[in-house]
């Protein structure tokens, strides 16, 4: 019997109390509640963990095996629950061969479409491609110089597993003598093992010949044998030379080329047999990049104009530099911008012309060079290839960028296969249309009638399966865009949309904050998608701190009251109606407009001056102008694909870090920028983790753990002991547990179970060892302090003003309720960003900074996102600068000024729409944004709280 109801007893993990809770199944389900209230701990942690872990324990022990193990979660038990599935916003692979098309199976359909309705044209004269006789082969073969041997090859197995036993006995007793096999010629009368696990090429050799006079009628009988074997396809095999394919199927009239059967695996750029040879597939290839190797031609060469050698004489390649401009009459104490083209070159390139140098190295003595330099970028292309060190490539890779492969200009195919057509796109131009484009493409399409009954249940699937993605508010990504580059909010409603392609029933779905990186004018369309779901069967369970999805949920629970500690309860549950009558719930006070983020009563005008962007054109943008004016608030906005983080993050922000923090970014494709000499820092503040290891925690990334470390080494006990900072150190030997190595924890591997981690028997989860907990400050030891939250750690070390101030711009953050030493793995992507926030905050102001966040209201409730206001407009009032892309109408709304990029995402974006105060942009006609933002501005005005 189906239960109606979801049903929650005891649940206890992290901060949970002890919940008990009843959701009602096939229904959109709403959580909320304040940052760290332990919405995610039960929506994830909780029912997702459980309902996967039932489903995989239901699998065979053989099957379990592939599959990632889930400990089972501290809750009593939960009744009505299905297999879960959980949409994140943990961003896809970064592997360059994964695009939209190929996660969303898009790209499947429109291989099988292409293999089926493709036309064929020759790549060299244009001419359609069709069948080849025998006599056409024959003329085409004699063509070649005379006495050119060749072996007649019949490729009766290509790229397929097994031992072949059998194809290979068959060929012995039809009396053939000899094989290629993976590329190797062999006697077939020999003992030819073949691995069973390995893809396997037979080519039996059917004849091997002469090109003469009076070779045809030979030629003519061995091409007819070899169609035979392999079902019209044959190969000519030039002895040390090419090979080429001849197809009874198909060729080129003109006689330039012939091809294989079309099939869906020629259009795969990870199959050998369609993949470019050149790039494999990838449609781009790696090079040092001479703008990042020269970055500021205004440095000479003595101040590290030459960015790879630096500055330092006495150094190998620096010497062997300076002896080049010396040959050129050129002093190293010059701008390079003015050295001439030939120098350049030469040191950019090498020159055959013999160096000479003698000099005495720092490290290694007397040292002399003679020969010929071979360049910056071929020496640093060379080591790159060469080295297995990953410190060296990771070094060389700064000075590199991607360009297009040459061979397929980024289209990742072979040449024949880009020549076949449906209508007029080859299958690489088509994935490089936006969604919408697409869509429209594919109504407009001119098909046969037989194209049209062959292609009619394909091109449904491909049209289902676009329009569900425009559904999600992605019409204006391309389905060849890798899935890398994709932002968490992106590549979770991709996820999204590809489930609802599946049409699965009786699911718990488990979705983070889908509504992230989304306009308001979208969310619509998100909500009815969302509806889909539960239509045909599913339950969605969505954390979520939207007012628009809140207020079209069925059922809504609000979590709470606090963070952390704090929170853990259920403090309303119920229609929108009942949480906002509930006089305990935050959530509620905030709709029902009991409490709100005010508008302030005026807009910081002082002209600070500003930091103008000339001639924008990278990815989308259209040669846009764009100033920002210096010692304000604002908010860069647009809907999803408009080119906002085009400009802020690719120009804007990679051209003031080259300038600032010394790097080698490549800025995005602009004219110039004017106006950053009136600043002196540029920080962008983003959602990264702020460490790759559980070894990494806030006190660590803040640095206060140093001051701590400081307090435990100058207590009585530990001078008495000698014992010295490092001794507090759980990442060194010495005062760390050894038997954990300072982790607290031990894996043991269960094999078929799940792997459990479990305190360290020697430490108990303490990390260090007896010694080192037995130095107590205000009796507390430095373990007890790392289990502390930042509020508990406020207090505790109030009269200690250095470490005071660290916690004070954590708390002020809304960060109170994580532990001073969680695990950076531990926290979500807002709270990472909101430590490195606070970082920034307990920093000494310059007053001539540029703050850059990315939607810093990911994951943050109405209640933070006020904090989170109050905290930027601190750094703006103390003459700094920040920026952040946003679509919460609430941080907009604050702003001293707007930039609106679109109208539209994608092609049809990339413009300024609107630019000044809130007010300004919201009386704009055509900006979306002020089109939301209106009602909320005019509905009264108080001092911002």
């Amino acid at each position: 019997m189906q239960h109606e109801n979801i049903i929650i007893k005891g649940a206890k993990v992290h901060n949970l109390k002890n919940i008990d809770l009843k959701l009602p199944r096939n229904k959109l389900i709403v959580f909320t509640g304040l940052s760290g209230s332990g919405k995610s701990t039960l929506a994830f942690d909780t029912i997702y963990a459980e309902g996967q872990r039932r489903y995989v324990e239901s699998l065979s022990s053989y099957a379990r095996q592939f599959l990632g193990q889930m400990e089972k979660p501290d809750v009593e038990y939960i009744e009505g629950l299905s297999p879960s599935i959980s949409i994140d916003q943990k961003t896809t692979s970064k592997n360059p061969r994964s695009t939209v098309g190929t996660v969303t199976e898009i790209y499947d359909y429109l291989r099988l479409l292409f293999a089926r309705v493709g036309t064929p044209y020759c790549p060299v004269c244009g001419e359609k491609i069709k069948s080849q006789s025998v006599d056409q082969m024959v003329d085409q073969i004699t063509s070649m110089k005379n006495n050119t041997k060749f072996m007649v090859l019949s490729p009766i197995i290509r790229g397929q597993k097994g031992e072949h036993a059998k194809t290979l006995d068959y060929l012995r007793k039809e009396g053939f003598v000899r094989a290629v096999i993976d590329g190797e010629v062999l006697e077939l009368s020999d003992s030819i093992k073949l691995e069973k696990n390995k893809r396997h090429t037979i080519e039996v050799v059917v004849d091997r010949l002469i090109n003469k006079e009076g070779v045809d009628g030979r030629l003519a009988g061995s091409l007819e044998t070899a169609l035979a074997l392999s079902d019209g396809l044959v190969i000519i095999s030039i002895v040390d030379g090419e090979k080429f394919i001849l197809s009874s199927k198909l060729a080129c009239p003109n006689g330039h080329i012939s091809m294989e059967e079309i099939s869906p695996r020629l259009f795969s750029f990870n199959s050998p047999f369609g993949a470019c040879e050149t790039c494999k597939g990838i449609g781009f290839s790696k090079h040092v990049d001479p703008e990042l190797v020269i970055p500021n031609k205004k440095l000479s060469i003595a101040e590290g104009a030459i960015s790879p050698y630096g500055t330092t004489p006495g150094t190998y390649y620096f010497e062997i530099i300076k002896e080049i401009a010396k040959k050129h009459n050129f002093s190293i104490n010059t701008p390079i911008e003015r050295a001439s083209k030939e120098l350049i070159d030469n040191i950019l390139f090498g020159s055959k012309e013999t160096i000479v140098v003698d000099f005495t190295s720092h490290y290694s003595g007397r040292k002399k060079y003679e020969g010929p330099f071979e360049g910056v970028i071929p020496n640093l292309e060379r080591r790159y290839f060469e080295t297995a060190s990953s410190m060296m490539r990771d070094s060389i890779e700064s000075y590199m960028t991607e360009v297009s492969c040459p061979a397929c200009k980024g289209q990742r195919l072979k040449p024949e296969v880009l020549s076949i057509r449906f209508g007029e796109l080859n299958i690489a131009e088509f994935t490089d249309l936006s969604v919408n484009k697409a869509i429209e493409y594919l109504s407009n399409v001119t098909l046969t009638k037989t194209e049209k009954s062959i292609a009619k249940m394909i091109l449904n699937e491909i049209n289902n399966r676009l329009k569900f993605l425009q559904e999600v508010g992605l019409s204006y990504i391309t389905l060849s865009r890798m899935t890398g580059t994709l932002s968490g909010g992106e590549a979770q409603r991709i996820r999204l949309a590809t489930q609802i392609g599946s049409s699965l029933v009786g699911v718990v779905y488990v979705l983070d904050e889908p509504s992230i990186g989304l306009h308001q004018r979208d969310n619509a369309m998100l909500l009815k998608t969302l509806r889909n779901l539960t239509d045909i069967g599913n339950t969605l369970i969505v954390v979520e701190h939207d007012e628009d999805t809140i207020r079209s949920a069925d059922e809504i629970v609000d979590i709470g009251p606090g963070a952390g500690i704090h929170g853990g309860e259920i403090v309303a549950q119920g229609t929108v109606a009942d949480i906002e009558a509930s006089e305990n719930s935050e959530t509620g006070a905030y709709l029902s407009g009991r409490k709100l983020i005010e508008i302030p009563s005026s807009r910081r005008i002082d002209d600070l001056g500003k930091i103008t962007i000339k001639g924008a054109r990278e990815n989308n943008l259209k040669n846009i102008d764009v100033e920002f004016p210096l010692g304000k608030f604002i908010a860069v906005t647009g809907v999803s694909g408009s080119g906002k983080s085009t400009l802020v993050n690719q120009i804007l922000y990679r051209n003031l870090a080259n300038q600032f923090n010394k790097t080698k970014l490549k800025p995005g494709d602009h004219d110039s920028i004017e106006g950053i000499e009136a600043i002196d820092k540029v920080v962008v503040i983003d959602q990264s983790p702020i460490g790759r290891t559980p070894r990494s925690n806030p006190a660590t990334y803040t640095g206060v753990f140093d001051f701590i470390r400081d307090i435990f080494s100058i207590t009585t006990e530990a001078k008495m002991r000698g014992y010295s900072k490092g001794r507090f150190s759980f990442n060194v030997k010495g005062g760390r547990c050894e038997s954990c190595k300072g982790d607290g924890i031990i894996k043991v591997e269960m094999h078929f179970l799940p792997d459990v981690y479990v305190p360290c028997e020697v430490c108990k989860g303490k990390r260090y060892n007896r010694e080192t907990l037995q130095i107590k400050y205000k009796n507390k030891n430095i373990s007890d302090v790392l289990e502390m939250t930042v509020e508990e750690g406020l207090t505790f070390f109030e009269n200690v003003p250095r470490i005071k101030r660290k916690f004070q711009t954590l708390f002020d953050v809304g960060l109170g309720y994580i532990k001073i030493g969680q695990p950076s793995t531990q926290l979500s992507g807002g709270e990472a960003q909101r430590v490195k926030l606070a970082t920034e905050l307990s920093k000494r102001a310059t007053g001539r900074t540029i703050y850059i966040l990315d939607e810093p209201t990911t994951g943050l409730h109405s209640a933070d996102i006020h904090k989170l206001i109050h905290v930027l407009n601190k750094l703006v009032d103390n003459g700094n600068t920040v920026i952040v892309i946003e679509h919460n109408l609430d941080v907009i709304k604050t702003c001293d000024y707007i930039v609106d990029l679109g109208p539209e995402g994608g092609d049809y974006g990339g413009t300024v729409v609107a630019t000044g105060t809130p007010e300004e942009v919201a009386n704009s006609s055509k900006s979306y944004t002020g089109e939301f933002l209106k009602p909320l501005l005019f509905n009264g005005r108080k001092d911002n709280g």
